[in-house]
């Protein structure tokens, strides 16, 4: 597989939600969760310093992703696309049962505090989520990951996405809400 694309500027990466599902040839997975509830499905991929989140509710699919400059996606089902800039929250209510919530963030950091976040986020995902690291793209010492974190609740899905670009010093920070209703 190929390693995640790092020397970028934040700004050119870009957060979209579809309301459909996505195709995984057209990523580099290289982790993946599936969650089963008896409300939802949903399929959570780190797909390099980036992810996707797929939540299925009644014949319904709603994907959010962060995806790099140039990424082939479709453009049917869209609803939005949004540059990373900082802070941004968004809220929609989509048919057949589901709302959607997201807030985002992208964080400048020190070297010694990007280098805290990733030992606090990699011991943290010892027992929950999805950590993947890149030490072959590391930068001045400074390695790049992803850390998601979810929690499936009866109704909702939590999911809290860290992803790490150490030539930036920066950590983009995603935190979404899925609920599904009837």
């Amino acid at each position: 597989m190929d390693n995640p694309k790092t020397k970028l500027e934040i700004s050119e990466l870009s957060f979209s939600l579809y309301q459909r599902s996505l195709h995984p040839e057209l990523f580099n997975i290289y982790s993946k969760r599936q969650i089963r509830t008896e409300n939802y499905d949903a399929q959570i991929w780190a797909t390099g310093c980036s992810h996707v989140v797929s939540a299925y509710h009644k014949g319904m699919c709603l994907s959010e992703l962060i995806s790099m400059p140039g990424q082939p996606l479709p453009k049917r089902g869209l609803v939005e696309r949004f540059q990373f800039r900082g802070q941004k929250n968004h809220r929609c209510r989509l048919s057949k049962g589901v709302s959607y919530m997201t807030d985002f963030q992208v964080e400048k950091m020190s070297p010694n505090l990007y280098r805290q976040s990733h030992i606090d986020l990699e011991r943290f995902a010892k027992n929950r989520g999805i950590f993947v690291k890149f030490p072959e793209m590391s930068s001045s010492g400074l390695e790049p990951f992803s850390y998601i974190d979810f929690e499936a609740r009866k109704t909702e899905l939590h999911i809290h996405a860290f992803h790490a670009y150490p030539d930036q010093v920066t950590i983009i920070k995603t935190q979404s809400l899925v609920g599904f209703y009837d």
